[in-house]
């Protein structure tokens, strides 16, 4: 692709979807096999109204049927599937359009995704959009029957082990994914669906108490201090607030939020995208809370040259106001979380949280905490 977009002040190219790659190499398996002649390049409209022109790889025919590959192209985005060839394997059938996974696409086995249980990991956009271009090569050649299409991703069982997959119940290789069929770098967007789709599977399963960790260290500590399952929690990276929104959009009636000090701090402040590039505000609510606590004028401008939370930690101590100010930084983090998850519906959401840093470990918590902790390790045992 030719096309860019501005972010972070770089000039970063775009790329196309696996769905896209699953799409145009069905599209050109399609005319091929109806036309008896091979395609070396493939014109696709992708959703987002990008037109593509991608080139076809590996094509081999039979009498009845075709294959060929189109290669991903991420563009710019670190993207695990950038250059692996997407197959699309085409024959005729009496009626409809039927797709499926071959090799290399992950078989569903939890439910609550975007597919039933039992079915390739093919999402309703790429399924879609593969419809859609076989659909208009029978068209341009005037045939009435119909295609089954079986998408094939050679190392795709090697890159799904990599990947949310397994952790989601997609088993055996990749997804095959995009929604509109064109990648934008360092798309914030994939990282909120795949949150969602845990979510959801999580749901499914019949969980109704949620457990979210912004990241590595608070499902350590979830694991390893607060004794609980983390398997049985979601990972929400720097997303708190868009992780929140949708708990209570599908229906979690606790949630109990477990996590380092260095993001959730921020949420004091009413910051809930903790990434640093967003916000930081770190300082400033350990000096804006020690200052309402008394602390003296250098304390604050120590407090606000501090480079981290466990610095502003050691000022706080020293100066003997660490557990008047943390306190007064918990409440607010309370009257904050409270505020996301029930101001807006008006529902009783049971919402918990545990703050930590390794040198201090526990550094706040609300006042339920500890009870639901308990109350989730005995349901783990029972379960």
């Amino acid at each position: 692709m030719k096309q860019y977009i501005v972010k972070n002040q770089k000039k970063l190219a775009l790329g196309y979807t696996t769905g896209s790659c699953a799409a145009g190499a069905a599209k050109a398996a399609a005319q091929a096999l109806l036309s008896g002649q091979p395609v070396r390049q493939m014109q696709l409209m992708t959703p987002k109204g990008i037109a593509l022109t991608l080139d076809i790889e590996h094509m081999t025919r039979t009498p009845e049927q075709v294959r060929c590959a189109v290669r991903k192209d991420a563009g710019d985005d670190p993207d695990i599937t950038h250059g692996i060839l997407i197959y699309a394997e085409v024959q005729k059938i009496p009626a409809g359009v039927v797709i499926d996974g071959g090799e290399g696409v992950g078989r569903v086995t939890k439910s609550g995704l975007a597919q039933p249980v039992g079915t390739a990991a093919i999402n309703p956009g790429p399924r879609e959009q593969i419809t859609r271009a076989v659909q208009d090569i029978a068209h341009k050649y005037g045939y009435t029957g119909g295609f089954s299409v079986i998408i094939s991703i050679p190392e795709g069982k090697e890159l799904g082990a990599r990947t949310f997959n397994p952790k989601l119940g997609i088993v055996g290789g990749l997804s095959v994914l995009g929604t509109s069929g064109i990648v934008e770098p360092m798309s914030e967007q994939a990282l909120i669906d795949t949150i969602h789709i845990d979510m959801d599977s999580r749901y499914a399963d019949g969980q109704r108490e949620l457990l979210l960790c912004p990241g590595n260290y608070g499902e350590d500590f979830a694991r390893d201090t607060l004794g609980l399952d983390i398997a049985r929690g979601v990972k929400c990276s720097n997303f708190i607030g868009e992780a929140l929104d949708y708990a209570v959009y599908r229906g979690f009636s606790n949630i109990l939020l477990v996590g380092h000090a260095g993001k959730l701090i921020k949420l004091a402040a009413g910051v809930f995208q903790t990434h640093s590039a967003y916000a930081d505000a770190r300082q400033e609510i350990f000096a804006a809370h020690a200052a309402l606590c008394g602390a003296s004028a250098e304390t604050v401008r120590t407090l606000m040259e501090a480079v981290t939370v466990d610095a502003c930690l050691d000022i706080l101590r020293r100066a003997g106001l660490d557990k008047p100010v943390l306190q007064s930084i918990s409440q607010k983090i309370q009257s904050h979380l409270v505020h996301r998850v029930c101001g807006k519906t008006g529902r009783q959401i049971g919402i918990e949280y545990v703050i930590f840093t390794n040198p201090y470990g526990i550094l706040m918590q609300s006042d339920g905490a500890q009870a639901c902790i308990a109350a989730r390790r005995e349901k783990e045992r029972q379960i």
